[in-house]
């Protein structure tokens, strides 16, 4: 968390946020998927200012073999964030937080996945955020999660995500850009709804026990209305293809 500017308020008097949503209302939420015609599955997802395409690719052969697990596939995650994604232009290629947030993802998918239908090969997920607005780790496994789906990838259940945190001394869901950098705490979570299983959690910054739990609370009441949106957006793409069936 950064250092805040002076007289910069975050919540009014009136419980209202600096974007004028209420402590506990989600960002704007947009999904679509099968968005790329060369992936096996893909997914586009704008969240608040955040713009993130996710691509999948798989299962297929390994190269070098020496990587191959006889009994499952492995999935491989890579995050990136375009060198034109945030206002100070960064520089290309992964970094060490692109690294970092690459294997949390992966951990937060993988137990969704049935690996093990597909032993010696390599399911793929690319994520790329083209712009970003605090969150795109949850937004990443949103639209990764969609896009393993809409591949055909067999899953357990679909991993929705979301963040709640603390600005201003109060706890509120799904932090923006101005609030991630000056609040005082950020709790991202993911779950598999079905069996409200846990595959993310993760905390920056402080918080009281009893905050703490108010906000992994939040984070998966907002990761359920995730969910709904994501089950909207693979419907929505089905349909469309029986019209075109039926035409």
């Amino acid at each position: 968390m950064m250092g805040r500017p002076e007289g910069l308020k975050l919540i009014d008097e009136n419980g209202r946020r600096i974007d004028g949503r209420k402590k506990y209302e989600l960002r704007p939420l947009k999904m679509e998927v099968g968005v790329l015609k060369s992936a096996d599955g893909s997914a586009y997802v704008e969240w608040g200012k955040n713009k993130i395409l996710a691509a999948v690719y798989g299962p297929r052969e390994i190269h070098p073999k020496h990587l191959q697990k006889p009994d499952r596939a492995i999935l491989r995650v890579r995050y990136n964030m375009a060198p034109f994604s945030v206002e100070e232009r960064r520089k290309p290629g992964p970094d060490r937080r692109s690294i970092e947030i690459s294997k949390v993802i992966r951990g937060a998918l993988e137990p969704a996945v049935i690996l093990e239908l597909f032993p010696r090969t390599s399911i793929d997920v690319f994520i790329e955020v083209l712009q970003a607005d605090a969150g795109t780790r949850v937004a990443g496994i949103t639209a990764a999660s969609l896009a393993l789906a809409d591949a055909g990838i067999p899953m357990r259940d679909l991993v929705a995500a979301c963040a709640a945190g603390k600005v201003d001394g109060e706890i509120v869901l799904d932090l923006n850009k101005e609030e991630d950098n000056y609040g005082e705490a950020d709790v991202p979570v993911a779950i598999m709804p079905i069996k409200n299983d846990i595959t993310l959690l993760q905390m920056d910054g402080y918080l009281t026990k009893e905050e703490f739990l108010e906000a992994v609370r939040l984070a998966i009441k907002g990761a359920k209305a995730v969910y709904q949106k994501q089950r909207e957006a693979l419907k929505e793409k089905y349909l469309k293809i029986a019209e075109e069936v039926g035409e």
